[in-house]
């Protein structure tokens, strides 16, 4: 079905469990998705494998939070088959511009080396999109975001569906039902993604990891 997507539409939809896509970029047709399992990341149970650790100990690069939202969306979008079509990359942009939409960015060399974006609504995060362009940037981005999302007071991080990657990650399938409790659970906590001040230094979120496992 075709649908003009606009930011109050977009959260209606999210708040009521359903996300959108296209079949492709070049398919101006936007439909519906609410799946009969959904994938969800722990925000205490993401997975830093030794080798994802020491990457991180290694450092040799930067994490910023919505330091570059479009360079991230493109990212995500700029592979041979994607879901973001141009009205959906516009539907995102004006999500950001209203403090909805949010990306993590992992830099290197002063060069973007990868991100995710997705959508804040109180206290569930939606995970939409990621990519690399060096080795373990996405996992970087994700390690980084879901430290501060679990600090900000966050309780959802909803991944849509699980890939092998997500699962190494820690991410687990749910039943439609229990999404719609976690969801509930997380609309009614008011928290927002800048309740705290982001830091992207990697030895805290080690060091914060192991004090959880």
């Amino acid at each position: 079905m075709s649908t003009h997507l606009t930011p109050a539409i977009l959260l209606q939809a999210y708040a009521s469990g359903v996300f959108p896509m296209s079949e492709h970029r070049d398919d101006p047709e936007v439909f519906w998705v609410d799946p009969h399992q959904r994938g969800i990341l722990p925000l205490d149970g993401f997975h830093i494998s030794r080798s994802l650790a020491r990457r991180m100990r290694r450092g040799g690069y930067l994490a910023t939070l919505d330091q570059d939202f479009e360079a991230v969306l493109n990212g995500c979008a700029s592979r041979p088959d994607t879901w973001i079509n141009p009205s959906i990359h516009e539907a995102y942009m004006a999500l950001h511009r209203l403090g909805y939409g949010h990306s993590l960015e992992i830099w290197q060399d002063g060069q973007l080396a990868g991100g995710v974006y997705g959508v804040a609504l109180r206290g569930a995060f939606f995970g939409e999109s990621m990519f690399s362009h060096r080795t373990d940037a996405s996992k970087l981005a994700l390690a980084h975001l879901i430290d501060h999302l679990a600090k900000c007071g966050f309780t959802l991080f909803d991944a849509q569906f699980i890939t092998p990657h997500l699962a190494r990650l820690g991410a687990r399938e749910i039943s439609r039902d229990q999404y719609r409790a976690l969801l509930r659970d997380a609309l009614d906590t008011e928290v927002t993604i800048t309740d705290r001040r982001f830091n992207g230094d990697p030895v805290q979120i080690l060091q914060r990891s192991t004090q959880t496992s």
